[in-house]
Parts: structure tokens; C-alpha cells; sequence
């Protein structure tokens, strides 16, 4: 869905955010090129900040496209909020429950409908402490898997000046940098028409955040570490080089 075809409340969300995004945050912005702009795609940033929706959200709608990002079900049945969202056609997301695969159906509808389906592939901010990417889930892999949709990797430094999840300080400084890269879609054509057996779907997670988190490595610089593993997570952390 391009900017020409929104609906009354996207404007409405468009004139509320912009504005104050672009007073707060001086932006360096690259690569918007590979957010093309007719076809769905699955967009996957890194996730460091609860300002994150807000700087890729103003990224992908400069970028021609409007952002569907995924949301706790249980948002979208708030009084107002929920109706709202709806109409901003944000996709609602059921966890853990039997309703999981029709998530999964929407999903798949709103790729085929030419959306660009907005996915944190690591399912909560980063819990590294320098907030470089964590192993991801699977969901991204798998949606891209059942659609064949072109996985839009997305780095973004910066968000963490607005709202610093390890020190929960909010700033409300004008022009706080943000940079955002978008890179060019993930290889996973060595997974094309595989059957979405666990392992497949690992692998191509691995690929999806390796990637992400050598994109983010080239906005700070540096080495990246290896892919951060959750306490408790079964299996050993795999070093990984660049994908």
C-alpha cells in the first residue's frame, strides 16, 4: 500500500506522529531503495527501544510504504485503541493460544494484498547489554517460507537516545540522532520450497539475524559479537560470522 491510497484514519496517524518525529529526531536515513514499492514484504528490524515503532514506522512511510506492524491481540480489544489500530490496519497477533495459525493467515493476507508486514524477529527488545541483536524467533522465517515474500532486513541505531530501555531514561530533546539502514532482501534461496521443520526454520533465523546484525554493525562500527543467547535457552551459542 503506497501513501496515496490511505485511508482517513492512516492520514490521521501520519499527522499526529510526523510532525512530532520530525522535530525530535535529526535523521540519517539509507538504503530506503530496497523497501520496494509494490509487492508485499517482510520487514525485519532489530529491536532496541520502545521508540523503535515510532523511528522505522516514520522510516518505512518515507520510504513510500505504510508499515503493518504486528500487536499483542489483546490491545487491539481496548476500547477505542483496538477500533483504531484496526482502521490503521495493524495486524493482531494471538500468542501461545489455538488462534496462533489464523495470526499466521493474516499475516499471509496482508502479504498477498501487497502490505509491508513489519516484524521484530526477535520478539522483545535486546537484552545484550550493548543492545547488539539477540537470536531471533522463527516467525519471520516461517512467513517468509509459506509467502516466498522478500525478507527487508532493517538496522536502526539511535532510538535507544529517545528511550534507553536499560535505564528506562526517557529524553525529550529535539533532534536526537537516528540512523536507519535498510538492506537489501535476505538470501534464503537455499531454503526455497523446504518443509518448515524446525531446524529449516532455525537456519534460516540464523541468516535473517546475522545479517540484521552486520547491517547494525556497519552503522556503529566495530566487531560485532556473536548473536546474543537468551539465560536458559537450550543448545550452545554458535560464534556465526557475516551472513
Amino acid at each position: 500500500m503506497t501513501r496515496r491510497r490511505l485511508g482517513f484514519w492512516q492520514r490521521f496517524a501520519v499527522l499526529l506522529v510526523k510532525p512530532v518525529m520530525t522535530v525530535w529526531t535529526r535523521r540519517t536515513w539509507h538504503g530506503m531503495e530496497h523497501l520496494r514499492r509494490d509487492g508485499g514484504i517482510i520487514i525485519v528490524p532489530n529491536h532496541i527501544s520502545h521508540a523503535d515503532p515510532l523511528v522505522s514506522a516514520h522510516f518505512i512511510y518515507d520510504s513510500g510504504r505504510w508499515p503493518q506492524y504486528l500487536g499483542k491481540a489483546s490491545v487491539f480489544r481496548v476500547p477505542v485503541i483496538g477500533w483504531i489500530l484496526h482502521r490503521c490496519r495493524q495486524i493482531p497477533v494471538e500468542r501461545g493460544t489455538v488462534d496462533a495459525v489464523k495470526s499466521l493467515d493474516a499475516l499471509v493476507a496482508a502479504l498477498d494484498a501487497g502490505g509491508a508486514v513489519v516484524i521484530y524477529p526477535e520478539g522483545t527488545i535486546t537484552r545484550e547489554p550493548e543492545l547488539w541483536p539477540m537470536r531471533g524467533k522463527t516467525g519471520a522465517a516461517r512467513l517468509a517460507l509459506a509467502t516466498g515474500a522478500p525478507v527487508i532486513p532493517v538496522a536502526m541505531w539511535g532510538p535507544e537516545k529517545i528511550f534507553d530501555p536499560r535505564t528506562t531514561r526517557l529524553s525529550l530533546r529535539p533532534r536526537i540522532p537516528a540512523t536507519v539502514v535498510a538492506g537489501p532482501p535476505v538470501d534464503l534461496s537455499a531454503w526455497a520450497g523446504a518443509t518448515p521443520s524446525r531446524e529449516v526454520l532455525e537456519e534460516m533465523t540464523e541468516a535473517i539475524m546475522l545479517r540484521l546484525r552486520d547491517l547494525l554493525a556497519d552503522i556503529r562500527g566495530g566487531t560485532p559479537p556473536p548473536l546474543w543467547e537468551r539465560p536458559g535457552r537450550p543448545g550452545v551459542e554458535r560464534q556465526g560470522g557475516a551472513a
